[in-house]
């Protein structure tokens, strides 16, 4: 008689942030992965990479990155993509993510790079650029990297497909992967409700279609986060524990995508590790509850 399988464990993690780094070490939390922005250990020196190797003895490790910006017209920064591979060849992450973004482009002739995330217009052009930018990383890292959905305040006119089509054909065309940020959908719904662009629709409904209409075959990762609403804008800034609508939308992603590393982040007013940690651990109590439930249903 063939004995049940249990349901595949979901793996959690945390963004390490400096106020956390020597109580991080010395406890050793029970989490799967550790996250670092990648910019913050480009410097040459060894002991900028110490705690990180530590830390790697006990925890896997996430490189997510926030200055390749794979969407710019004007290419890959070579300089930065030497440093970002030197840091992969010390490292050896388990993952490598960044943005659907540009950061980089051309004033007066010259180089210049914004101090913020841009979005990227849903263009073939645009498409044809970030591709030939993540094939050039991914050649350049030896690995498939992880492309995450963008928290974006403007929508550029003349879009000629949707943010979901845009992102499955740069998966097709790259072999790259989904890094699926909710609380970025989210903000994006509440700001687009406020804009008068989500007419018929409600915002969860609104990212419960976007998440229906990924392939989850090129999902490989989860972000969670909080957000600060205003009134007149929602801003992703990473200040606060995730929201009840949130949770019941990554209830709603692990259904769909199954069991998929999920990282809490926590950028802007940086909490006590335990309330990280707190965190943490109600992702992975719901997600387990979704992947028991979903096993139940499929068991024979």
């Amino acid at each position: 008689m063939n004995t049940p399988q249990a349901a595949p464990p979901v793996r959690v993690g945390i963004g390490w942030r400096t106020p956390h780094q020597h109580e991080l070490l010395a406890r050793r939390p029970a989490l799967d992965f550790i996250e670092v922005h990648a910019e913050n250990f480009f410097g040459q020196h060894p002991a900028t990479l110490e705690p990180l190797l530590q830390a790697r003895e006990h925890h896997a490790l996430s490189l997510h990155g926030v200055g390749l910006s794979l969407g710019s017209a004007e290419g890959i920064d070579g300089e930065h993509l030497d440093r970002l591979a030197a840091l992969v060849q010390a490292t050896e992450p388990e993952f490598v993510s960044d943005h659907a973004c540009f950061a980089r482009g051309l004033w007066h002739g010259q180089p210049v790079h914004a101090t913020d995330l841009l979005p990227v217009p849903f263009t073939r052009e645009a498409l044809d650029a970030m591709a030939a930018n993540v094939a050039r990383v991914q050649d350049r890292l030896r690995r498939p990297i992880a492309v995450e959905n963008l928290s974006a305040y403007l929508n550029w006119p003349g879009n000629e497909q949707s943010e979901t089509d845009f992102l499955m054909r740069l998966c097709q065309r790259t072999g790259c992967r989904l890094l699926v940020d909710v609380n970025n959908l989210y903000v994006n719904a509440l700001n687009d409700q406020r804009r008068g662009l989500l007419p018929s629709r409600e915002p969860h409904q609104a990212v419960m279609d976007w998440l229906d209409a990924i392939d989850a075959d090129c999902v490989s990762e989860i972000h969670l986060a909080g957000h600060h609403d205003r009134g007149d804008i929602v801003i992703d800034d990473h200040g606060s524990r995730v929201i009840d609508p949130v949770w019941s939308l990554y209830r709603h992603a692990i259904e769909r995508f199954g069991a998929m590393p999920t990282l809490i982040e926590w950028d802007t007013d940086v909490p006590a590790l335990d309330v990280l940690l707190d965190e943490a651990a109600s992702a992975r109590r719901i997600a387990t509850q979704v992947l028991a439930n979903r096993h139940q249903e499929v068991a024979p």
